[in-house]
């Protein structure tokens, strides 16, 4: 008998319609098969996953630190989405598969790490043929001397991680929690004394992970990189198949997008935005379901997610007939020299809002050039006002790196209210946006928007754009888009 999990599905991976199997069948099935290995070899970026625990380990001395992956999610039923990884628990391990667990134990000098992770079955149990985990299903799992090989780690069987958990001490014990609902169980919060102010245990384990990824090294920018360079074969595959004289779906260019995604990195990073049109002033528009017109603008911020999971994150906006009006032409040129404004202002040791505030008021002296604002500039980038807000709504980057919006847990004052500093990566994606409802602008402005993203690395000497490949200018941007239907589509290869 099954063994149930909630809603009644079994635990054992088999599922409800798989059919029974006579004893003649499962006993030929044990039978006449050879043993396989994998051809593992130590991965070159481990040493660097060696270094982030190290550094983890410097900021918990004594004490024991669990960071879990996560399982398979179900997207209906008995279908999962596909299984991403944690970002922290990747970042210091460079591991990919489903229900793993980090556990670092305090030694005198440091912390012993061991990965618990489901290793290969043998072909002794049926579970290779019968279990949705099992080789025949998924394929071929690592042992755990494999892992081990590949990622100069430690490993221990899943099924020892419930005992290892029991014996530990909740008050010298953190745990990265929300991940996996076998760890949150396993080591109970600490309930003990709090100083005042100071966030939890568990919650400063993920802080100190974010704030260690404020930083990227030399491997994780060429994994930034390798992952802008694709997202920009992207873009040029997207342009190769918008046409200037007809309609076609947001969803035909999403789809383009994707499979340049697919095929040289692992997924996209985040889901597409492509608005066509009015679609263009929604910030977060995912649905895609409508289509392009000539004499329109197209906004598409789509990023690569590469083989290792660092992902892009680019914003451009093409006139689909290939040349943009006076008027978009004079939205698109506020928007590019907000952002050009803000990349010149990004150095270490210069504040993040102080990057904001140049971006800001660079949109808030062009609105006032539309006649938007109601008062001065001055007066509308006063704190107590701010009403240019109506029509930039979001702030002009964020942290990039394994999530799009990387180091979120980091606390404010080394983040949003900190400074820059050299090696991180971020974005600067300044916009307007004119609502098509909006009865404060002009009619021919109503339902124009426009975001201009790239990804930013910050070194000694100021900003290099990671993205650069990608033209920004309006002039550049319309010869770009006339190259790329000239040459006509493609596929990845």
């Amino acid at each position: 008998m099954n063994e149930e999990r909630a809603g009644g599905k079994p635990t054992d991976g088999t599922e409800s319609h798989d059919p029974d199997f006579p004893e003649a069948f499962l006993s030929f099935m044990r039978q006449g098969w050879r043993d396989t290995t994998l051809p593992v070899t130590p991965r070159p970026q481990a040493p660097d996953h060696a270094k982030r625990r190290a550094a983890l380990s410097a900021a918990f001395p004594g004490e024991t630190l669990v960071v879990p992956t996560g399982g398979e999610k179900v997207r209906a039923n008995d279908t999962d989405h596909p299984f991403r990884p944690g970002s922290d628990f990747v970042y210091l391990t460079g591991d990919h598969d489903p229900d793993s667990v980090l556990v670092m134990r305090p030694t005198g000098s440091g912390h012993d790490a061991t990965l618990y992770m489901r290793p290969r079955s043998s072909r002794q149990t049926d579970e290779f043929f019968r279990s949705r985990h099992g080789e025949l299903w998924v394929g071929r799992r690592h042992t755990l001397s494999e892992k081990s090989t590949e990622l100069g780690l430690p490993t221990a069987d899943l099924t020892e991680l419930e005992s290892a958990l029991a014996d530990l001490a909740p008050a010298r014990t953190r745990v990265l929690r929300g991940f996996d609902a076998r760890v949150d169980a396993g080591v109970r919060p600490y309930d003990g004394p709090r100083t005042e102010g100071r966030p939890g245990r568990d919650r400063e384990l993920a802080v100190a992970v974010s704030e260690l990824k404020l930083v990227k090294d030399e491997w994780e920018i060429s994994q930034l990189q390798e992952a802008i360079d694709a997202t920009v074969r992207g873009f040029e595959d997207v342009a190769r198949v918008l046409p200037a004289d007809r309609s076609v779906s947001e969803r035909l260019l999403e789809g383009v997008f994707a499979l340049r995604a697919r095929h040289d990195g692992n997924d996209v990073g985040y889901s597409s935005i492509v608005g066509a049109g009015e679609h263009a002033t929604i910030l977060h528009w995912v649905h895609n379901h409508g289509a392009t017109r000539p004499g329109d603008l197209l906004l598409m911020d789509m990023g690569v997610e590469g083989h290792h999971l660092y992902t892009a994150d680019v914003t451009r906006v093409l006139p689909v007939d290939g040349r943009f009006t006076p008027l978009q032409r004079q939205v698109y040129d506020i928007v590019y020299a907000s952002q050009q404004a803000g990349i010149d202002a990004v150095k270490p040791g210069v504040a993040f809002k102080e990057v904001h505030l140049t971006c800001m008021r660079v949109l808030a002296e062009g609105l006032a050039d539309l006649g938007l604002l109601p008062v001065s500039v001055d007066e509308a980038m006063d704190e107590k006002s701010s009403v240019y807000r109506r029509w930039t709504l979001h702030g002009f980057g964020h942290m990039l790196g394994l999530d799009v919006h990387d180091c979120s847990n980091a606390r404010k004052e080394t983040y949003r209210d900190g400074a820059l500093g050299e090696g991180y990566v971020l974005t600067v994606e300044p916009g307007l946006y004119f609502q098509p409802e909006d009865e404060l602008v002009p009619e021919e402005l109503r339902g124009v928007g426009v975001r201009i993203e790239d990804d930013v690395l910050v070194t000694a000497t100021g900003a290099v754009n990671l993205s650069a490949a990608l033209p920004r200018r309006s002039d550049e941007v319309e010869t770009w888009l006339a190259e790329q239907r000239e040459a006509g589509p493609r596929l990845p290869g």
